[in-house]
């Protein structure tokens, strides 16, 4: 374990602090045993530097006793739901049949609704944004989701700004995240908030897995995305598309390096990729541009140069538009200092 210097939290924190995770039959299993990893981490962390600060992990459900997730594994919550009242942090999972979550479970809508303020970080997980939606706490409120049910989500409750394309996304107290292990980001964002960014990166180091930036990044991969489609032909344009992101790139380009008029590969591309090309390259463009700024000290025009803009001054408008951060704002504001 490595070692670990003082903290500079944003709060002196001296004091142990609760975090409760809802749970019911048919939960996620990951969003609920994630978290606990995380800050159960951090409190071996905390204790090898004599901080006087832990996390008391909790979980609660409808009723007490075994809770049977949506894989074979079984979760036991301590406390009943209507026994428990939030204390600092409530993070609640998700399911797969979340409908049907939420048909069974209407004890916790209740809850949320009559809890929420109490608490000073109140978070769904993935498709658990659909409690807080059914309770009315997103109205004219931002939020994310699995994005497999991201529409379900805008369709179901009109009043709730959905955002598909973000990790996590706070608004006051509440807190939304998207899939799965997007509750493990949310955890890390927690102790981060708690105790400063080097415990937050110690625990990732610890958990082998990626400091998540917070907030405001996208949680779709162009590279990801475009694996999924399964046409030899476009699999290999997208693949040439992000080893030269530094050339012009127009689909007329494109369209003919595969070997089809532009109609046709344009309408082949937006079907099997599920964005239309140009859209492609600019969120590709885009990925390349954020791995640069905060994986190294390139100044922005460089950078910019790099990934195919053609001026620093249009990649200031692209990210305006898709992040509301200038690049400079977006470098100072999600770089992980090691």
């Amino acid at each position: 374990m490595p070692d670990i210097r003082p903290y500079a939290p944003e709060s002196a924190i001296t004091t142990s602090r609760k975090v409760q995770i809802v749970i019911y039959p048919g939960f996620k299993c990951m969003e609920a045993v994630g978290p606990v990893n995380v800050f159960t981490a951090a409190n071996r962390y905390l204790a090898a530097a004599s901080h006087p600060a832990r996390y008391d992990v909790e979980l609660i459900a409808p009723t007490p006793g075994p809770v049977q997730s949506e894989s074979f594994l079984t979760l036991t919550a301590e406390r009943a739901l209507a026994d428990a009242t939030p204390e600092d942090t409530v993070m609640i999972a998700g399911a797969l049949d979340i409908e049907e979550a939420l048909r069974g479970n209407p004890q916790i809508v209740d809850w949320c609704r009559r809890h929420a303020t109490q608490a000073r970080r109140f978070a769904s997980l993935c498709t658990g944004t659909f409690f807080l939606a059914e309770a009315g706490l997103l109205d004219g409120r931002r939020a994310t989701t699995h994005w497999s049910v991201a529409a379900r989500l805008q369709q179901a409750y009109p009043d709730v700004r959905v955002e598909a394309d973000a990790i996590f996304l706070r608004e006051d107290n509440l807190y939304t995240s998207a899939g799965v292990t997007a509750a493990i980001d949310l955890a890390l964002a927690f102790v981060e908030q708690d105790f400063g960014r080097d415990l937050a990166l110690s625990v990732a180091r610890d958990m082998v897995i990626y400091l998540k930036r917070p907030g405001g990044q996208s949680q779709f991969s162009a590279v990801l995305t475009g694996q999924a489609q399964v046409r030899s032909g476009i699999a290999d344009i997208r693949t040439w598309i992000h080893a030269n992101l530094e050339r012009k790139l127009q689909t007329g380009d494109l369209a003919q390096r595969a070997g089809m008029s532009e109609r046709n590969f344009v309408r082949q591309f937006t079907r099997d990729v599920g964005q239309n090309p140009s859209d492609y390259v600019m969120n590709a463009r885009c990925e390349r541009a954020t791995t640069l700024l905060l994986e190294t000290g390139l100044p922005v025009k460089t950078i910019a140069h790099r990934v195919g803009f053609s001026s620093d001054d249009q990649m200031r408008k692209v990210f305006n538009r898709k992040f509301s951060l200038t690049p400079r704002e977006y470098r100072e504001r999600f770089s992980t200092a090691a």
